[in-house]
């Protein structure tokens, strides 16, 4: 039997060993995740509920099963049933036998996922494919031939010019007792004024609907008002998905290895919203029966996912898309508990790595309507790139990984409290400085800390900081490799062989009692995603035939924490007035509140992923120069005037033949 085993935590993505037999509490709070438990571990409290998964993960190097932890003792067992729950353990309850992979429900978290999910205001006409109106029906004579249904299709044509209208076959039983009940007046709810949704008794105000962003780490939710376009509540919480793979490629790979891998995520997506809006709709006194439209948008694969499609044929060239165009359809046909009437729109694809997410970023920003050459960046595990104006669009996405959500990094983490998001390097003693989510003070070594404000972990914000600090005070080169004579500058600077590191935060200031190291994995992985991300650029503006842009915006819940100058100090954006790199928050969830609020904006969507060009990359010929290149700090061969001051002078081209041949040898990761 092994002395330790795998463990991996979700949504934190925390993952590590555990000794044979550790209480799963302590483990998991020895890797960093901190699970409630007021009780003290007495079995009394349930605040520490988990949920093993069962399966095999490849993406994590494990299988997991219930039975690798400790059988449930009477005393967990009778807790359980007293409060009716099943399918959850209490981690104070149980040891580790053998790997597992466990998703921690927020409500278990101590430290919960800060997701940035606020609508952005934004001037929206407000044209909805969902509306509403009064009617008064004729009443049944004995002499009257016909139905109420057919009285009602005669009082919207008389009254409002409405023809050839159907019914939802859910809604006409419910067609007579409305109408007697309102003494045969009746409010009628209508979908792009060809089908009745609803009918309703009398006078009634109100439909709502919900536009939704289902990104491969989180789904955000908004709640609008179908007739003022208010957003009355949002919701937001990680993507359930993320069990089953970080990134898109690892999703895939699951549908293809595991039988059930396509129904297992497409049922946890549809559980997923179906909590969200019953949250949003609790929130805003409402109830999901309220809820009469949807608007959503994903990536390709989630795209798919949610849709029950599997995304197999995005796995490999040439990342065909069962069905591009925008879908319409009965939210019941998809599980989701809204009004039995409900519709939901699903904004289209443009290409197989470009989706209904970058078609909603595109409704939001609208560079079809602008001047200045725009470019916008959608940050996330597949960044999507958009660039244009008026004159054309060009998209195109980079697989950049899952290292700037804090996966593959040592320390890495997604943001919660706890979590360093900003850093901060003396460029002469080397000592740095930090902030971590939920405490507003910046944290020196020498300073005497709360317990709240222990760092756990580097989120993508502060990991991008740090290894931008690193490169700017000289713990590493241009080439991203750790002075070798670092350690006579600082004892921060540590090797272990020829691998460096550098002691961000000493273990007397850290939650788990380790201290918080940035290694030379960490920094290549940094790398490796930011050059992914610029050659796509790159490659934009060679179609384009442009050397600059007037204006880079970024997208996404990962883009409005990043700092401007930090981002192009690593070369993630090509240079540009830092005063034009701004952060615009969840366009993509902005463009499907857009799409649900306006249905000329859905034909408007339409129309431009026909119209948008897309570019290949994997497939062309100039995207592994321009790779290699982006490795450097913050390129080998771009200019960056607007940094100048900022960062240490590069050396003249070809004054270095050792680096110009290692960085032939760096390969570009497959999208």
């Amino acid at each position: 039997m092994s002395e330790t085993h795998t463990i991996a935590l979700m949504p934190s993505g925390r993952r590590g060993d555990a000794p044979h037999g550790a209480a799963l509490l302590d483990a998991a709070r020895a890797l960093g995740v901190e699970i409630e438990s007021i009780c003290g571990g007495r079995q009394t409290c349930g605040k520490c509920q988990i949920v093993v998964e069962e399966g095999n993960f490849p993406k994590h190097g494990l299988a997991s099963a219930p039975n690798h932890l400790t059988p449930m003792s009477a005393a967990e067992a009778a807790w359980l049933a007293e409060h009716g729950i099943a399918g959850r353990r209490l981690a104070c309850a149980c040891q580790v036998v053998g790997d597992l992979l466990i998703t921690v429900p927020e409500e278990s978290q101590a430290r919960k996922q800060i997701i940035a999910k606020a609508a952005t205001d934004r001037a929206i006409e407000i044209d909805p494919a969902v509306r509403w109106v009064y009617v008064k029906v004729e009443e049944p004579t004995m002499d009257s031939h016909g139905g109420d249904w057919e009285r009602l299709q005669k009082a919207l044509a008389d009254q409002w010019a409405l023809t050839n209208l159907t019914i939802d076959s859910v809604v006409l039983p419910t067609l007579q007792p409305a109408l007697k009940q309102g003494k045969h007046k009746a409010t009628v709810t209508l979908w792009h004024d060809r089908e009745v949704l609803r009918v309703e008794p009398g006078y009634k105000d109100g439909a709502y609907g919900v536009a939704v962003d289902i990104g491969s780490t989180t789904v955000v939710l908004h709640l609008c008002d179908l007739r003022t376009g208010a957003v009355l509540a949002t919701e937001a919480a990680m993507n359930p998905q993320v069990r089953y793979g970080e990134d898109l490629m690892s999703r895939v790979s699951y549908c293809m290895m595991e039988p059930q891998g396509l129904a297992r995520m497409h049922r946890a997506i549809l559980v997923a919203l179906n909590e969200l809006a019953g949250k949003a709709a609790a929130r805003a006194g409402l109830t999901t029966d309220d809820i009469m439209d949807a608007a959503l948008v994903g990536n390709p694969v989630m795209h798919h996912l949610l849709l029950g499609i599997d995304p197999v044929e995005l796995g490999g060239a040439p990342f065909a898309l069962a069905v591009s165009e925008s879908v319409d359809l009965k939210a019941r046909d998809l599980n989701l508990k809204f009004h039995p009437a409900a519709r939901v729109h699903v904004l289209p694809c443009i290409a197989g790595f470009v989706g209904a997410d970058n078609m909603a970023v595109q409704l939001a920003e609208a560079p079809h309507q602008q001047d200045e050459l725009i470019l916008i960046i959608d940050v996330g595990t597949n960044a999507e790139i958009v660039l244009g104006n008026r004159d054309g669009v060009l998209c195109a996405s980079s697989p950049t990984g899952p290292a700037f959500e804090g996966a593959q990094i040592t320390h890495g983490q997604r943001a919660a409290p706890g979590a360093i998001e900003r850093v901060r390097i003396d460029p002469l003693t080397l000592e740095p400085r930090w902030k971590v989510i939920g405490f507003d003070d910046w944290i020196a070594p020498s300073d005497s800390i709360p317990e709240s404000a222990r760092a756990t972990g580097i989120c993508g914000s502060g990991i991008i900081e740090v290894v931008a600090e690193m490169f700017v005070s000289g713990i590493t080169d241009a080439d991203g490799r750790f002075d070798e004579n670092g350690g006579e500058r600082s004892p921060r600077i540590r090797f272990n062989g020829r691998a460096g590191e550098y002691v961000l935060v000493d273990e007397s200031q850290t939650a788990t009692g380790q201290p918080i190291v940035v290694k030379q994995t960490d920094v290549r992985a940094i790398q490796l995603a930011k050059a992914a991300l610029y050659a796509g650029t790159k490659l934009l503006m060679r179609h384009r035939g442009v050397t600059a842009v007037d204006k880079v915006l970024l997208a996404g819940a990962f883009g409005s924490y990043i700092d401007p100058k930090y981002a192009m100090i690593l070369g993630l954006i090509p240079d540009c007035d830092l005063e034009r790199v701004m952060a615009v928050g969840n366009a993509a969830g902005d463009g499907a509140r857009i799409a649900l609020l306006n249905k000329g904006q859905r034909l408007e969507a339409l129309r431009l992923s026909r119209w948008v060009q897309h570019v290949q990359t994997a497939t062309d010929a100039n995207f592994q120069t321009e790779f290699v290149n982006a490795m450097a700090l913050p390129h080998a061969a771009d200019a960056f005037p607007h940094l100048a001051g900022l960062i240490p002078q590069r050396p003249a081209a070809g004054g270095n033949g050792r680096r110009s041949q290692r960085r032939r040898a760096v390969t570009a990761p497959a999208s």
